[in-house]
């Protein structure tokens, strides 16, 4: 490692211990599923408020603690036990583009997955490797899961997948929170077949401008591609913890306002 990447590394993993912290989860969307315990509660939780995940951390949280509301804070119960008539009470959910018609796809899909399968994870790690070098065909393949069936085309949008170009960042996040193994207790690390170090970094607009001001990436182009060659220098920094950075990168723009 040259002199400027070590004083880069040595800069964030500061920054890293000071944002890596318990108090980071009350104002994180985050915080949304560590109101639960079980499994599939945080799961399912956590892959709404991360499909949720455009706008200001606090429209997020709200909007995410609504629908846990709709569904009588029991998400796992409400997911695999309700009534078709227990689904007119989201006709009127929205957040930004996120739309009822989605909500409710997503809400089937999730019913018919959990009758065959225990965790969420199984969708994702099915098509992953040990030897896989990112979780790139996990999220293809998810992707391919939820749309092998009959789907409302404008739902496409909402769920991002490497292939398509997209950088994943909300999915990114998702699988931060369930894989990444958290001695802070921050992220819950409940899932065990895909390794953190195949997770790549979210690629939320401030990490991408902290970055960018690193000269970790020089793209202006976001997707799937720029995403890799971030995760890949935090490789270089943390071979088996890349992602973790992300608390540093996340805090030096949202906390310190680094433009």
């Amino acid at each position: 490692m040259n002199r400027q990447l070590h004083a880069i590394k040595k800069f964030l993993d500061e920054k890293f211990a000071l944002y890596h912290h318990p108090d980071f989860i009350a104002h994180d969307p985050i915080s949304v599923p560590h109101r639960f315990t079980q499994l599939q509660d945080i799961e399912i939780s956590g892959f709404f408020t991360a499909l949720m995940a455009w706008g200001s951390r606090t429209s997020i949280i709200n909007s995410a603690n609504r629908l846990m509301q709709l569904m009588d804070d029991a998400p796992y119960e409400f997911i695999t036990q309700h009534q078709p008539a227990d689904l007119k009470r989201f006709l009127s959910f929205s957040h930004r583009t996120f739309q009822p018609t989605d909500l409710l796809f997503f809400i089937s899909f999730l019913r018919e997955y959990y009758q065959h399968f225990i965790s969420l994870e199984s969708a994702f790690a099915a098509y992953l490797s040990p030897n896989s070098e990112t979780v790139e065909a996990a999220l293809n393949g998810f992707y391919q899961t939820v749309f092998s069936d009959e789907y409302p085309e404008r739902t496409k949008k909402h769920l991002p997948a490497p292939f398509r170009g997209s950088s994943c960042k909300r999915l990114n996040m998702f699988l931060r929170w369930m894989v990444r193994r958290d001695d802070m207790g921050i992220d819950f690390g409940c899932w065990k077949q895909i390794n953190p170090h195949q997770l790549i970094c979210p690629m939320d607009v401030h990490v991408v401008r902290v970055a960018r001001r690193l000269g970790l990436i020089d793209s202006q182009t976001v997707n799937w591609k720029t995403a890799c060659l971030l995760t890949q220098k935090l490789r270089t920094f943390d071979a088996d913890d890349p992602v973790k950075y992300d608390f540093a990168l996340f805090g030096l723009g949202v906390i310190e306002k680094w433009v």
